[in-house]
């Protein structure tokens, strides 16, 4: 084994999000007249593994959960020329599952979500002690091969959440780039343009047109982002939700070769538990590509460094006190999101973590409204810029509603906007002059800006960059993100 999973301290530039492939596989398998011979052709090529434990200390919760994994092990079949496409070689690649998210699927009519676990959380692994949360399945592996390491991984997740696991999916890089590579180019937008010789990914602002090698490092990238890790598992959730409309699309449901060199891609590269039912689970999916899905992340309070057998560790902290209530929203139904507006009263500045990003074009503006922010007890995170933009928005995920309208009275002329691009609360700093300030204004709650599935910053998309890469502005509908 290549890493230590508990002094490993940074991302591998080669770890993507291979689960991606798997839901948008069982969307298409629903989908399709002929879908007898593409359903038995694709769960042929799966491997069935015991990963869901016996027995559980946590009550049968409602709904359905998916624990959805992406690793970096290889396939044992990988050839010397895919290992070479994919910037990597053959050293067998590590069990580290830098990757975890839970697809909640809540009765009753609610939203399905879809939760990113952060890699770095610091949480308590049965029968090891505390870890970082992708150290669980090699501990469990060691003892119990794969079906071992998807066991404890489960156990894990099940008692820092509080969610009943039904099934469990892993996927290899190879499966994700190959099924990248089937369905052709796919279009995304960013904020600002990037330049990342780590991740190798390199676009301009606005929207771009990716291969299925820059769709890679598109979602590997972690180093120059505002956020680190937690903005890339927003283009974790947010590549899943493009790709599925690419996977929906006529060109591919009317391409039979298409198809099914898409089902063997993924096929070949999934572990599962041998109860998951894909047609089942792909009807209930079947809005995903439509938008209806909650994208977010566990309430976290920090990235702090501790010391561990006298060695630096950089983690990140699981906000357990706000856990219940965050597990009970996902089940909120439509109708009942109004009443996040009187919750609003009922959250303190010491529960909310705000991020600031200076697009004011104003030196020191987003470490001025930082430390007002501080002032106030809210926990703030080292300042970043982006682009310039006009209008100040306070983003934030739909889970954090009431937390958004309070950093809203501390913020006056703000827009408030829900998008799926932030982990936290994020004040974007425009050139209107917005500013933070250390006590809370009378009244102000923010302006309702327009709902997205990206980052939604506003501002007109830059399009620098090679022709060949970048789209024209019909596209302006597709959202942003960092």
């Amino acid at each position: 084994m290549s890493d230590s999973p508990r002094t490993r301290l940074r991302v591998r530039p080669r770890h993507v999000v291979r689960w991606v492939a798997v839901v948008v596989v069982a969307l298409l398998v629903a989908t399709v007249g002929y879908a007898v011979y593409n359903y038995n052709h694709f769960v042929g090529g799966v491997t069935h593994i015991d990963a869901i434990p016996s027995t559980t200390s946590v009550a049968s919760s409602s709904g359905e959960n998916i624990l959805l994994v992406g690793d970096d092990h290889r396939p044992a079949n990988a050839s010397a020329a895919e290992l070479a496409e994919l910037g990597t070689t053959a050293d067998g690649g590590g069990t580290n599952t830098d990757t975890m998210l839970v697809l909640h699927i809540p009765d009753g009519g609610a939203k399905a979500s879809l939760i990113s676990f952060p890699r770095d959380s610091w949480v308590d692994i049965p029968g090891y002690g505390e870890g970082k949360l992708n150290a669980a399945f090699v501990y469990g592996s060691q003892k119990g091969g794969d079906a071992g390491g998807a066991q404890l991984l489960v156990k894990t997740i099940e008692n820092v959440s509080g969610l009943h696991i039904d099934h469990f999916v892993r996927i290899s890089m190879l499966g994700f780039y190959d099924v990248a590579k089937s369905l052709g180019p796919i279009k995304v937008c960013l904020n600002d343009a990037v330049d990342d010789n780590y991740s190798t990914f390199k676009a301009p602002a606005g929207v771009s047109t990716l291969d299925a090698k820059q769709a890679l490092a598109f979602v590997r990238q972690r180093h120059g982002l505002p956020n680190g890790d937690f903005d890339r598992q927003a283009r974790q959730r947010y590549f899943l939700s493009r790709e599925a409309k690419n996977f929906l699309s006529a060109g591919t449901i009317l391409n039979p070769g298409k198809l099914n060199s898409a089902l063997t891609a993924a096929s070949s590269a999934i572990q599962t538990d041998p109860d998951l039912n894909w047609l089942t689970l792909a009807t209930q999916l079947k809005g995903l590509a439509g938008g209806d899905l909650e994208s977010t992340s566990i309430p976290t309070s920090g990235t702090p460094t501790i010391t561990v057998g006298g060695t630096a560790v950089s983690i990140v902290q699981v906000d357990t006190a706000k856990m219940p209530s965050f597990i009970a929203s996902l089940d909120k139904t439509k109708e009942s999101t109004s009443s996040t507006t009187s919750a609003a009263t009922a959250v303190k500045p010491g529960e909310v973590t705000v991020s600031v990003l200076n697009g004011s074009g104003v030196d020191g503006a987003a470490l001025s409204s930082s430390s007002a922010l501080s002032t106030a007890g809210f926990s703030t995170t080292a300042v970043s810029s982006v682009s310039t933009r006009e209008a100040t928005t306070i983003q934030y995920p739909a889970s954090m509603a009431a937390e958004a309208k309070l950093v809203a009275k501390y913020v006056p002329g703000a827009t408030l906007e829900a998008v799926t691009g932030v982990a936290n609360v994020t004040v974007v700093l425009g050139t209107d002059g917005a500013a933070a300030k250390s006590t809370a204004t009378p009244g102000s709650t923010g302006s309702a800006g327009s709902s997205s599935s990206g980052s939604g910053s506003s501002g007109t998309s830059k399009t620098e960059g090679s022709s060949d890469q970048t789209t024209s502005a019909a596209d302006s509908s597709i959202p942003c993100i960092n």
